[in-house]
């Protein structure tokens, strides 16, 4: 399967029961969100920063064709879908930006995402980054989603860290590209990838998960049991989106 195919329902990365995926050699997609003591990101900034930064690297001209990165993200791909978040801040950051990879911007939150690495197999500047210490909080209730974009909706059962929550929105963003035609992707990279993430209300929940939308499931290897995460509602109207230049830096 390569990223410009959908994945079949019936063989999807996030199902938790075991598949052919996990005979594949396994990758995982790193992400490393900016957080400095004094200045921490606003929690929904971040994750929907997370969110743009896997569409950003999926559609990049580098992990397409026979760009350098396009081997590994085929690999990674191939498998199950595996993305770590994790933290840097002062010269753990600068190290990081050195390292090939995009920084996306949200906000108040900065994101870079590398191209898939070995499970095993991480870059020193990344391996000794921490995962855990992403505890993120809003200032302020987030806005209202923009109902002329996706919305990426959360389970509102669940409590995950940050960084956990971040890895869930890529996820469920992952999902609504591979839903998308190419003339649809190219629409929504020129609006800056435009979406939003929000909790969803305990019966609102009830409706998204009997639904037929994309809806991740998460396969339990960390923080929480194996079960839905994020439901994605409106990835058909990313053709009507205003164009808009995404704040992407390599």
């Amino acid at each position: 399967m390569s990223s410009d195919d959908p994945t079949p329902a019936d063989d999807s990365p996030f199902r938790d029961e075991p598949t052919l995926r996990d005979e594949a050699r396994q990758f995982v997609l790193p992400l490393v969100v900016h957080i400095e003591k004094a200045a921490p990101p606003a929690r929904t900034d971040a994750l929907e920063t997370a969110a743009r930064a896997v569409l950003t690297i999926l559609s990049d001209e580098r992990s397409l064709g026979d760009g350098v990165w396009a081997q590994a993200m085929r690999d990674w791909q191939d498998a199950r879908i595996r993305k770590v978040v994790r933290r840097a801040r002062g010269a753990e950051w600068r190290r990081a930006e050195a390292l090939p990879g995009i920084t996306v911007t949200g906000r108040s939150a900065e994101v870079r995402v590398f191209p898939p690495v070995p499970l095993d197999g991480w870059p020193k500047d990344l391996a000794r980054l921490q995962v855990s210490g992403t505890d993120l909080e809003d200032p302020e209730p987030p806005a209202p989603a923009d109902p002329a974009a996706p919305v990426l909706w959360l389970n509102p059962e669940l409590d995950m860290s940050a960084g956990k929550t971040m890895a869930q929105t890529g996820h469920g963003a992952q999902l609504a590209w591979w839903e998308l035609s190419e003339k649809e992707r190219i629409a929504w990279r020129e609006a800056g990838f435009a979406l939003s993430v929000r909790t969803a209300d305990p019966a609102r929940w009830s409706e998204l998960g009997a639904s037929e939308l994309p809806l991740v499931r998460d396969a339990g290897f960390t923080e929480i049991a194996p079960g839905l995460t994020v439901a994605v509602e409106g990835h058909d109207r990313v053709g009507a989106l205003p164009k808009r230049v995404p704040d992407a830096a390599v």
